[in-house]
């Protein structure tokens, strides 16, 4: 069975990215002919809030990625949509994220259903974004409308997309893990590398800084007493894609800043094993949420996970077992966080991951995914 995976990929960066090249990855394992149809030009620069989309990784080893998709050009739409029809793939799986790509990936998607007996699906990572904007709902109905069926990675996204698409088939499968990054390294090799003291405790804020994220939540629990008589800090780990200054005068107000360490940067793959080697538990207080790859790092680096009780984050967090489960309050997040570190939970929190971590392997993503084929 011929496979073509169309969504951002190397030399592009990003979680997206790295989903799609793991994604292709494990369907190559599984038998399936798969390859690549990437983004020529992904975002226009003034959209882009970033320093650089591209990787500074090397290329991933065994996966045929092409760079054609031009996100605002319908002329290079119809030809991409021609060129994958030429190829005569007997499944498309396109990846969906944002309707700024749903006009794009719908002209694309329609003119391969129309034009060949492909079977056209969606891969939704997000159906409706974390910041809305004005039609964004009318937007994504211009892709999903010409869709065969659907990939769903939480109950959220498969919740908007029964009131998007109630007839068409979809199918819940678990956000597999990501393991590309390496394997985890000791606490005290990766505070060298990181130069980092390992004297103290850390928990972790990784990944791009968006204000969906929460990393307000987290500052404000940092200001927390219960937080600042700990020998513990915060380690933001992640490229700000909104003004820091917001933040810095948040850590300024709250008088915490020999307690925070800020890597303003998008973290290399070969980088990030270090981060999550060196903290002790994983904090994602987002406002809002789908799902998040930022968990499923976790759970391969055998992490507790501090989540606040929004979209799927919850659905895989067990509370108290394996991390925490909290409202979106600050001083819910103190005391969660005091009772992590004054109890001494990490190990069998950490226990309790490794264990639960076999549920979400690319095996049993790909042996749902092909239900559809």
């Amino acid at each position: 069975m011929k496979i073509i995976c169309i969504g951002p990929a190397y030399p592009l960066r990003g979680g997206i990215a790295d989903f799609n090249e793991q994604f292709s990855k494990h369907l190559l394992m599984h038998g399936y002919d798969t390859r690549i149809i990437s983004y020529k030009m992904q975002y226009p620069k003034f959209l882009f809030p970033g320093k650089t989309q591209l990787t500074s990784s090397i290329k991933p080893a065994l996966l045929d990625i092409e760079s054609k998709i031009h996100s605002l050009n319908p002329i290079n739409w119809r030809i991409t949509a021609q060129y994958i029809c030429r190829q005569q793939p007997d499944v498309v799986i396109i990846h969906y994220w944002m309707p700024f790509f749903a006009p794009a990936l719908g002209s694309i998607s329609k003119y391969i259903r129309k034009h060949s007996s492909t079977k056209v699906i969606g891969l939704c990572h997000n159906l409706i974004p974390h910041e809305r904007k004005p039609f964004d709902t009318q937007l994504t109905k211009c892709f999903t409308k010409h869709c065969d069926s659907f990939i769903c990675m939480s109950k959220t996204v498969l919740q908007q997309l029964s009131e998007i698409e109630p007839t068409k088939k979809a199918i819940l499968t678990p956000h597999p893990l990501y393991n590309n990054f390496g394997d985890l390294v000791s606490k005290e090799k990766a505070c060298e590398i990181l130069k980092l003291s390992p004297k103290y405790n850390y928990f972790l804020f990784f990944g791009l800084i968006r204000k969906y994220k929460g990393l307000d939540l987290l500052l404000l629990a940092m200001g927390n007493p219960l937080i600042k008589q700990l020998p513990v800090k915060l380690l933001i780990a992640g490229e700000f894609y909104e003004n820091p200054q917001i933040y810095t005068d948040l850590i300024h107000s709250l008088e915490i800043e020999n307690n925070v360490i800020i890597c303003n940067e998008f973290i290399p793959q070969q980088n990030v094993k270090y981060y999550f080697s060196a903290s002790d538990i994983v904090a994602q207080t987002y406002h809002s949420a789908s799902q998040s790859g930022i968990t499923q790092i976790a759970f391969h680096f055998n992490k507790p996970m501090l989540v606040t009780n929004v979209g799927g984050l919850s659905e895989i967090v067990h509370h108290k077992t394996m991390g925490y489960v909290t409202d979106k309050d600050a001083d819910d997040i103190a005391r969660c966080l005091h009772d992590f570190f004054i109890n001494n939970r990490k190990k069998s929190f950490s226990q309790i991951v490794a264990q639960e971590k076999h549920k979400y392997s690319w095996e049993t993503c790909i042996s749902n995914v092909s239900q559809l084929f």
